[in-house]
């Protein structure tokens, strides 16, 4: 606990000093102070450059992802997911609304100091540059030095965003783990971050074109691409890309054009290449260290999806629900309610789409299973083709991705609330509760389910509590009661649906692998290793690259043009982050290869029970005993909805996790009972792609 502690604060306080930085860099004391000293202190060409800000700026951040990996790997080591969190308290929901979410405590403060930061350094840009108009160009009246100003500074602020915007999208990443945050998790910062800066953005280009058309009538200065300063034509072109993506991610957009908001995200390619020719060298050290490990983990990203999966099995709900089942290498493990990304080439060759973990890692060592349900164009595709008679399918995976590790354990007991297919996380979790349970040293929570279906046929996704196996579970320590509710049929069928669920076994192929981590058993090492030797490659090569060609053409009074130095830091990332993850990768994937030619062809087993059962109730005789006991430890109600505010204040134990995955609006209900003040035990906790 002392080790723990010891790291947690050495990060808390490289993470003031970083935001420290941040607060000085408007100021006379950064602009007129500290880069001169800085100058001095580092006589060299190399840091004359842009030193300075890669100093202050991309090396805190890159030296916390590298310790961070460390820090992971111990933690990992340790086995730590029973751990008490005694931070529940400030992780509970403190604002339930539309449309920022569910925010809880933490994510309110840090909210808060971030817009204070903004509004700090935007009230510094202009003190500063306002006591210094007189510098400003001769003929220009003073309102529109300060306009011109204004517009400028709106820029600066929207880099500060753009500094934090990557990090909530790099999956793998090794920041987000230190403060319990998973990329899925933490998506909702990535959107706040963008609206926030690209209205910033519109802000700035609508008051340059004012300034360029009203005021200074130099209209072709937008056009410009200057060769001593910033590329003004590179900046238009960021805007335009921008507008773009913005509006097709809005909210009403996204949901109902997907597709087109999919293909049109990835426009961020040349976003980002033209915005950083806007930018220039000193503020592109500020937003490096998020593009930096966004392309790290990019690039892995890229080499794991080049291997095939091997697809075992699928069961088909008559729902239009799915579970595919992969072979996994026995070494690689998940937490539950970790995230896998699946793209199949014979449905959609560009699609990648991520979907929940059902299986335990614990539980079922040599098997990954993922949940389905059909809903849209590439998921309906996909169910018939897995009910046609297809023998093999050929699968990319990607991931999982998940948290270090899981506080569920901890709890006293669970309540965990679902609807529709919002069930597959909890899934993940009671299977992993069946394996503790096996563990005579460990207590697992009493555990509550409660799950709302359309219709009957949704029952059967209940089946898929229990996985395919052919060895025996001993379910007799679990403490679960199944409380399941059919919202739109009134009352039971008559008459029982025989062979509901097709299980579908799939041939191996030479070409499939078994699923495994994409650095091999030790991944946040090789990561960390990956991480620091690519950044000081980089500040290597950059230092030749200015000292031996840059400078010896500036020392001969010749210009070097400034948008081929942007292109230089582009390339020299670009190159450090290829030839740093691919050394690894390739080295790893030997010993990945290997131990996946000595993995077998998994048993999956055989269905032991007819779905029906949860229908008819415990009055049939079924070949199973566990199935046998869910069946009976459940109750079915018809044509009504749970009443949660009454199931969660009848919850006596003093300490309840409450877990809630499946629609907005059920996830909102569910916070808003928790957060109320009303029952002290209950402690909620979100799980959802969608926030």
């Amino acid at each position: 606990m002392k080790f723990r502690a010891a790291w947690q604060l050495f990060f808390l306080s490289v993470f003031v000093g970083y935001m420290f930085i941040w607060v000085m860099l408007p100021t006379n004391t950064y602009k007129y102070s500290w880069t001169p000293e800085m100058k001095l202190l580092f006589n060299s060409t190399y840091f004359r450059e842009h030193g300075t800000n890669l100093l202050l700026f991309s090396f805190p951040v890159m030296l916390i992802a590298a310790l961070g990996c460390i820090y992971l790997h111990l933690q990992k080591k340790s086995n730590s997911e029973s751990n008490k969190n005694y931070f529940q308290n400030l992780r509970s929901p403190a604002v339930v609304m539309a449309p920022v979410g569910i925010v809880n405590a933490v994510e309110l403060t840090f909210a808060a100091m971030f817009v204070v930061l903004l509004i700090w350094s935007f009230a510094n840009y202009l003190h500063v540059s306002f006591v210094h108009l007189h510098m400003h160009t001769p003929g220009v009246k003073v309102w529109e030095a300060k306009f011109r100003s204004v517009s400028l500074r709106l820029g600066y602020i929207g880099n500060t965003c753009w500094a934090f915007l990557f990090f909530p999208v790099t999956r793998g990443s090794s920041i987000l783990p230190l403060v319990g945050l998973t990329s899925e998790s933490s998506i909702k910062y990535h959107i706040w971050l963008g609206h926030v800066s690209l209205v910033l953005f519109t802000l700035h280009s609508i008051g340059f074109i004012i300034y360029w058309w009203a005021m200074s009538h130099q209209m072709y200065l937008m056009l410009e691409w200057s060769s001593t300063y910033l590329s003004n034509v590179a900046g238009v072109i960021a805007f335009v890309l921008s507008l773009v993506m913005w509006v097709t991610s809005l909210d009403r957009f996204r949901r109902k054009m997907f597709e087109i908001f999919f293909y049109a995200h990835h426009i961020y390619i040349p976003f980002v290449f033209f915005y950083m020719l806007h930018v220039g060298p000193a503020y592109l050290c500020m937003i490096l260290p998020g593009i930096f490990l966004f392309l790290i983990d990019r690039y892995l990203r890229f080499l794991q999806s080049r291997r095939r999966s091997r697809l075992v099995s699928a069961r088909l709900l008559p729902n239009g629900t799915m579970e595919l089942s992969f072979a996994k290498n026995p070494g690689l493990s998940y937490s539950t309610t970790s995230i896998l990304f699946v793209h199949v080439p014979s449905t959609c060759k560009l699609q990648w789409h991520p979907f929940t973990v059902s299986s335990s890692s614990n539980l079922e060592t040599d098997k990954l299973s993922v949940l389905i349900k059909s809903h849209g164009n590439w998921t309906e595709k996909l169910y018939k083709q897995l009910s046609s008679s297809l023998d093999h399918l050929e699968v990319s995976t990607e991931g999982p991705y998940g948290p270090p590790s899981t506080q569920f354990l901890s709890h006293e007991s669970l309540v965990m609330i679902s609807g529709g297919s919002g069930l597959a996380p909890f899934i993940s979790i009671i299977r992993e509760i069946i394996f503790k349970s096996t563990e005579s040293d460990i207590k697992v929570p009493k555990v509550l389910l409660i799950t709302a279906f359309k219709n009957t046929t949704d029952l059967t996704m209940l089946d898929l509590l229990l996985p395919l196996s052919s060895t025996p579970l001993d379910i007799s320590k679990l403490q679960l009661q199944i409380e399941a509710y059919v919202t739109r049929e009134h009352e039971r069928p008559l008459e029982n649906a025989k062979n509901q669920i097709e299980t579908k076994m799939f041939k191996t192929n030479p070409l499939d692998s078994p699923i495994s981590a994409a650095l091999g058993k030790n991944s946040w090492l090789w990561l960390g290793a990956i991480i620091s030797s690519s950044f000081v490659m980089f500040l290597i090569l950059l230092g030749f690259v200015t000292r031996y060609h840059i400078y010896p053409v500036e020392k001969r009074g010749e210009n070097y043009h400034y948008s081929f130095k942007l292109l230089w830091d582009m390339f020299l990332v670009c190159a450090s982050v290829f030839v740093a993850t691919s050394a690894v990768f390739l080295w790893q994937k030997r010993k990945i290869s290997a131990e996946g030619k000595q993995i077998q062809n998994v048993d999956m087993g055989t269905p032991t029970m007819s779905p029906s059962s949860w229908l008819c109730g415990s009055d049939r005789e079924l070949e199973s005993l566990p199935h046998q006991s869910l069946v009976q430890s459940t109750n079915v109600h018809f044509g009504s909805r749970p009443d949660l505010r009454r199931i969660l204040f009848d919850c006596k134990e003093s300490d309840v996790g409450v877990l809630v995955c499946g629609p907005k609006s059920l996830r909102h209900e569910v916070a808003k009972i928790c957060s109320s003040g009303l029952a002290k035990n209950l402690h909620f906790e979100s799980i959802s792609f969608n926030w």
